[in-house]
């Protein structure tokens, strides 16, 4: 039950959205038991993000919920490809890239929970 959130200081044109969508999808499989079969996105562009005082580059805050949990190594494999992605994709560099991570025990989905 993963989720990927992502936040852009730059417009996002339908292109390069499904190029993320796609990379996104294969990239979560880092995480051990999680697939784009069970992945959620969402994109917000054109946000008023700062980083350093400033915002004149390009950068993204990106969210990444999981149901359990992963070990550090497998975080630190997804944020590398993520940061490989928004930079291939939308030439965000590595070091305007948040990625945060957040694990849950309670997940919802279906009128139930797991």
């Amino acid at each position: 039950m993963p989720y990927i959130g992502t936040k852009l200081s730059i417009p996002l044109p339908a292109p390069q959205e499904a190029a993320l969508r796609e990379a996104l999808g294969k990239a979560i499989s880092l995480l051990p038991g999680k697939n784009e079969n069970w992945l959620m996105l969402s994109f917000e562009d054109n946000c008023r993000l700062y980083f350093r005082g400033g915002n004149a580059a390009p950068m993204a805050f990106v969210e990444v919920k999981v149901f359990g949990s992963a070990p550090a190594d497998a975080y630190e494999a997804l944020t590398a490809r993520i940061c490989d992605i928004f930079h291939d994709q939308l030439q965000i560099q590595p070091d305007h890239v948040y990625v945060q991570y957040e694990e849950t025990q309670h997940w919802g989905w279906n009128g139930g929970n797991f």
